[in-house]
């Protein structure tokens, strides 16, 4: 027993000093500083992949550094916020304690300065104007040119007489240099083209500090500056901007340009555009001795720089003839900007000149210029009225029940260019004024404005304008025994830096007998001018 005993314990000693390899680990006292030997060279091994590795992580780290969480790259030029700077300022991982040694600072890149927008002092006008007219049409621009805010020229083809009076209310005068070396070959025009298609270049040679755009008009257009401004603003003035409208006349536009700014309606030209411009223009200029106007004179030298025509359709040339109570009372939802022919045109308000018409218009203009001419629709239900209000103009009241699409179009109160009733003529739809004797409108115009402080509103009010009515046997109430609307509605300077929008309208009750009180103003949600 005792052998078995020794034999198995050999056994076990046997079993315990092998690896699980079967590998003896201890063959006696002869190999025992093997595993010495070993163990330092496990240990040096070991500590050499470790370095190394660290080594590989932190140059790691340091290349894509852009990319970690808790840094934003130096190329956008913006820097982390606060909290975020305060968690990369106290790393808890020994791998970022080494990447804070290592990487380069964050450094913030100051974003440039954004331009301040464009005012009104930033603009400066080419006024085109003829000796023999002027008397006449320095009225109209008296209306609108203010000497003290504004900058701008007027350019004649002769010497005229100046009062110290004119010095106080117009622009400067200047005599346009001679044209008579270029050719001019249409035998239906005036050669005077060619001096006014050279205005804005000349104006430029004025050298005048801090121009960013220049605004070419007619003696006989108005502008409302306001909206200019606003127009202007949209646009970036350091780029090639070439900025106007189109004539009403589809005739005009076919045998002129439908991608040519009518100068009388007015165009814009950005200061970087008008030094292009100026160097070539001499020369563009006797390259088409056969043109008309100055205006497609113009648009042929911008298509030869490459420039198109970005469309406003604020600016107004109106070629038509009689009564321009259509165009303004369903104005496009845009800013009115121009106004022009307005020597050929009735006064847009009845029963005075056409300075004094305008110089009502101005009124309005002054309390909310963003609103002007702007055209709301809403109905009262209970008497089956449409209502259709242009703002600081005139108030429209029709039996029956109109749509916003029909309402929208300009009624048909005007002859175009050629003296028609043609209504294929007009490059926009149009519509009759009344296809029912009943429908035939009632008409108000405004009359008075003025600004109620208190609540913050302006009020106008527009007198009805007593012209026969055919007689009506439809069975409704008749608006003939109104002869006032009243329309309340806040200025809002930011209209246009919205998207595009009519204003809403409401009837209100009237506790004044013969009188019709609505409100305008923005749209709430959910609200529309509904059949």
């Amino acid at each position: 027993m005792k052998d078995a005993k020794k034999d198995s314990e050999m056994v076990w000693d046997q079993i315990q000093m092998r690896s699980p390899s079967g590998n003896p680990l201890v063959l006696g006292h002869s190999t025992r500083p093997i595993p010495k030997l070993m163990v330092w060279l496990i240990l040096f091994v070991s500590v050499t992949y470790v370095v190394y590795t660290l080594k590989l992580l932190t140059a790691s780290v340091h290349h894509t550094s852009d990319d970690f969480p808790f840094t934003l790259s130096t190329r956008t030029g913006i820097t982390s916020p606060p909290s975020i700077l305060n968690q990369t300022a106290e790393p808890t991982s020994p791998l970022l304690r080494h990447r804070d040694v290592r990487e380069k600072p964050v450094v913030a890149v100051q974003m440039p300065n954004k331009p301040k927008p464009t005012e009104i002092h930033d603009i400066v006008f080419g006024i085109a104007a003829s000796s023999k007219l002027w008397q006449q049409r320095k009225e109209y621009i008296k209306i609108w040119y203010k000497p003290n805010k504004m900058r701008g020229v007027v350019w004649l083809d002769d010497r005229v007489k100046y009062s110290p009076g004119d010095k106080q209310t117009l622009p400067p005068v200047r005599v346009s240099s001679d044209t008579s070396n270029f050719a001019y070959t249409n035998r239906q025009g005036h050669r005077s083209a060619i001096r006014i298609s050279r205005i804005v270049t000349e104006t430029l040679r004025l050298k005048m500090d801090n121009v960013r755009w220049f605004v070419m008009g007619d003696d006989d257009t108005v502008f409302i500056t306001d909206n200019l401004v606003r127009i202007l603003r949209k646009y970036d003035h350091t780029q090639y901007y070439y900025i106007g409208s189109l004539s009403e006349s589809h005739i005009q536009n076919i045998f002129f340009s439908y991608g040519m700014a009518y100068g009388g309606g007015g165009f814009a030209i950005s200061y970087p555009l008008a030094k292009a411009l100026a160097k070539m223009q001499d020369r563009c200029i006797q390259r088409y001795p056969g043109l008309y106007g100055s205006d497609d004179r113009m648009q042929a030298c911008m298509a030869e720089l490459g420039v198109p025509l970005t469309k406003e359709l604020g600016f107004h040339q109106y070629d038509v003839y009689g009564n321009l109570f259509g165009l303004l009372a369903a104005h496009p939802v845009t800013p009115l900007v121009s106004l022009h022919h307005l020597d050929v045109v009735e006064p847009i308000f009845p029963n005075v000149t056409r300075v004094e018409a305008l110089q009502r218009l101005m009124l309005p203009v002054k309390l909310d210029s963003a609103g002007i001419m702007q055209q709301s629709i809403c109905y009262d239900k209970s008497k089956s009225w449409t209502i259709s209000v242009s703002w600081g103009f005139a108030v429209q009241i029709f039996r029956g029940i109109f749509s916003p699409r029909e309402i929208e179009m300009p009624s048909r109160t005007f002859l175009n260019w050629y003296r028609r009733a043609d209504y294929t003529a007009y490059a926009f739809n149009t519509r009759p004024v009344s296809r029912n004797p009943c429908q035939k409108p009632f008409v108000f115009y405004m009359s008075k404005v003025g600004m109620d402080s208190e609540l913050n509103q302006t009020v106008s009010e527009y007198e009805r304008h007593h012209v026969p009515h055919p007689p009506c046997r439809w069975k409704m109430a008749n608006p003939g025994a109104l002869e006032m609307v009243i329309v309340n509605k806040k200025p809002d300077p930011h209209l246009w830096d919205r998207s595009p929008r009519r204003n809403c309208c409401k009837v209100m009750e009237s506790k004044e007998p013969g009188t019709m009180v609505v409100n305008v103003g923005v749209c709430k949600d959910g609200e529309v001018s509904e059949v």
